[in-house]
């Protein structure tokens, strides 16, 4: 028989209370911070008040449902064969003893039956009323004790045999719902790669619009240099036209040179390097280590399975949450509301755990897979090349 054992955590369930929160999304024109007498206070703007996940990103939270209420089945299931196992074992244990007591029973029921008067005799032996009714009190209770040790021995037979029974029903459910755990842990693997597939196909996409968006402005600036320089060449004299080209030709190249620099940087952070062909525990366990390194000496150190188990849930890029804390508040350093480290609008949580999973259910939500120009433009519309690059930066140190 094939037994799941679900890992300890703190996950809130999935449902509709957790994870339909208002979302209102705050960033700044420098580390979402502006220094007012040297307190930090966030720049906020509203973004998105209630990100809601599309299809795609509902099935991926449902894989992730049905894999824990399959886990949580399994481990109900093995509670009951340990408890039915530990009864079987108690009962095994004292059925030889009440068997004994039961023969032993029996024995002197046979025997005290052989010795005892019918009830005429009992009435002609008694002195009175009150004798024979002493009489034939005592000898239903000698019949009533060896009576209940022999019917203890066959109730705790009846009780073993159940248990028994019981206890091959709840193997079969074992193996039933990790058969059920298998297949949704499947399920979940695949939508997290094919969600994982989608983030890089569309930050390749945004690269390569990006790259022929700098090239036509190139091949622009081009065009109207070299035009510029033709006209001028045509409407003056030799001397004044030699003097225009060279000016010309300088402004070619400056031109040239201001398209290059203010173009914006990369679409797309480097690969997550995730594996989500891997089950929970194994994902888990290699990002809770990594950010736990990348968090370190902060206020949220430690908190690296929390962030780890949170994009397991959602199927998001485990760097992406960490990194924004960076960007927000150092790592949550400088939080304007308690344990609101992402400028997540006027949020505030009790605790890291509880920040951290609604956090990453908002971002995936509402942002998708992982980082991307476009995400950034949505998340800090009022510096989104400085929040971009920033967040890409931290992302690639995890």
């Amino acid at each position: 028989m094939k037994r799941i054992q679900a890992r300890a955590t703190n996950r809130p369930p999935l449902h509709p209370a957790r994870t339909a929160m208002s979302v209102v999304v705050s960033c700044s024109l420098a580390f979402s911070c502006v220094s007012w007498g040297g307190a930090r206070t966030a720049y906020a703007e509203d973004i998105d008040t209630n990100p809601v996940p599309d299809e795609f990103q509902q099935q991926i939270e449902q894989t992730a449902a049905n894999y824990d209420a399959a886990l949580a089945k399994v481990d109900e299931a093995n509670q009951q064969i340990e408890d039915n196992q530990a009864r079987i074992d108690e009962l095994e244990a004292e059925i030889p003893a009440q068997q004994a007591a039961a023969d032993d029973a029996a024995r002197e029921l046979y025997k005290f039956q052989q010795q005892t008067y019918g009830i005429v005799d009992f009435i002609l032996s008694s002195e009175n009323i009150g004798d024979f009714i002493s009489k034939l009190d005592y000898a239903n209770r000698v019949a009533r004790s060896n009576m209940d040790e022999i019917n203890r021995l066959k109730s705790m037979r009846d009780e073993l045999e159940s248990t028994q029974a019981s206890l091959n029903q709840a193997k079969a459910d074992a193996d039933a719902e990790a058969q059920n755990a298998d297949a949704a842990l499947e399920a979940a693997k695949a939508a997290r790669v094919e969600a994982q597939r989608k983030a890089r196909e569309e930050a390749e996409r945004q690269a390569q619009e990006e790259a022929n968006a700098q090239a036509a402005a190139e091949a622009a600036a081009q065009a109207q240099a070299e035009a510029t320089q033709a006209a001028q060449a045509n409407s003056a004299d030799d001397s004044t036209s030699d003097s225009s080209a060279s000016d010309s030709s300088d402004t070619a190249t400056f031109t040239g040179g201001s398209s290059s620099s203010s173009s914006s940087s990369d679409s797309s952070a480097s690969s997550d390097d995730a594996d989500w062909t891997s089950d929970e525990d194994a994902f888990v366990s290699e990002w809770a280590s990594r950010i736990n390194a990348y968090l370190a000496g902060s206020p949220m150190a430690g908190q690296g399975a929390t962030f780890a188990e949170a994009a397991w849930t959602y199927g998001m890029d485990p760097r992406w949450s960490p990194a924004i804390a960076y960007t927000e508040s150092s790592l949550g350093l400088y939080c304007f509301n308690p344990y609101n480290a992402w400028g997540w609008g006027s949020s505030s949580w009790s605790s890291w755990e509880d920040a951290i999973w609604s956090h990453v259910a908002g971002l995936a939500r509402g942002y998708g897979y992982t980082l991307s120009y476009e995400a950034a433009a949505k998340y800090c519309p009022p510096n989104t090349s400085f929040w971009y690059n920033t967040t890409l930066a931290q992302m690639n140190k995890i």
